[in-house]
C-alpha cells in the first residue's frame, strides 16, 4: 500500500492511499459534501425507504438498502439484478442528485477513470452488528466502469480481497468522509465490511452511510 499527499483543503489533508493497481483509498474526499449529501439522501429515502432485502437463498440481509439513479440494484427470490423500478413501489428509482454524481465522477477522475458516467447509486445504512459478506461486483454490464464507494458517520472496516474468493483480503480502516475507488485489473476484486462497532457520529447516529455508485447498464 502506497501513500501519496493528494490536496490541502479547508477541511484539512486530504490522500490517497493505493490498495493495488487500479484501486485507491481517497481520505476525506466526501467531507467538503457531507452535509448537502446526507439532506439529499433524507428526500431519496422519503421518496423509496430503506429496507432489508432477501439473497435468492431466502438469507435476510443485516445491511438496509435503497437506491437512485436510473437503476436501482435489488435481490430477491429470483435472483440478483438492476431494475429500472422499485419493486416495492412500482415507481421508478429517485433521481440521482446532482451532489452525488459530481462526487462520484470526480473521485474516479482522481483514481485515473476520467469516463466514469454512473447510473446507479446503491445505498447501504448499517447499524452496529450490520456485515457485508466478501462478494464482487458483476451485474453490471460494463466491466470497464470503476466502483466508486462513499463512506459517512461511523467508521467500518472494509475487506478488499483479490480475485479468487480464497484469497485472504486486507484490512481498512474507513471513516467518515473516505471514497474508495476501484476499476481496471481491480474491478474483480472481491470486498465486503466485517460488523459494524457501536459507535455515535455526531451527523448519522449510530447509522454508517455508504453509497456505491456503478455504471449498470
Amino acid at each position: 500500500m502506497t501513500f501519496n499527499l493528494f490536496e490541502e483543503t479547508e477541511y484539512g489533508q486530504t490522500w490517497q492511499e493505493q490498495l493495488c493497481v487500479g484501486a485507491v483509498v481517497l481520505r476525506r474526499f466526501a467531507l467538503a459534501d457531507d452535509a448537502t449529501i446526507l439532506a439529499a439522501l433524507d428526500n431519496i429515502a422519503a421518496e423509496a425507504r430503506f429496507r432489508h432485502m432477501a439473497t435468492p437463498g431466502g438469507f435476510r440481509m443485516s445491511v438496509a438498502m435503497t437506491n437512485c439513479g436510473s437503476y436501482g440494484w435489488v435481490t430477491d427470490a429470483t435472483g440478483y439484478r438492476y431494475d429500472a423500478m422499485d419493486p416495492e413501489s412500482g415507481s421508478p428509482w429517485p433521481a440521482m442528485p446532482d451532489v452525488f454524481r459530481r462526487l462520484a465522477t470526480e473521485a474516479a477522475a482522481s483514481a485515473g477513470f476520467d469516463q466514469f458516467a454512473p447510473d446507479a447509486c446503491l445505498i447501504n445504512r448499517y447499524i452496529p452488528g450490520a456485515r457485508l459478506s466478501l462478494h464482487q461486483d458483476k451485474n453490471e454490464r460494463d466491466f470497464s466502469q470503476p466502483i466508486v464507494s462513499v463512506s459517512l458517520g461511523l467508521p467500518a472496516v472494509f475487506l478488499f480481497g483479490g480475485l479468487r474468493r480464497e484469497e485472504k483480503p486486507v484490512r481498512i480502516q474507513l471513516t467518515h468522509g473516505d471514497v474508495v475507488v476501484w476499476g481496471g485489473p481491480a474491478r474483480h476484486r472481491y470486498h465486503g465490511i466485517l460488523p459494524l462497532k457501536e459507535g455515535h457520529h455526531p451527523l448519522t447516529g449510530e447509522h454508517r452511510i455508504n453509497l456505491t455508485f456503478r455504471k449498470a447498464a
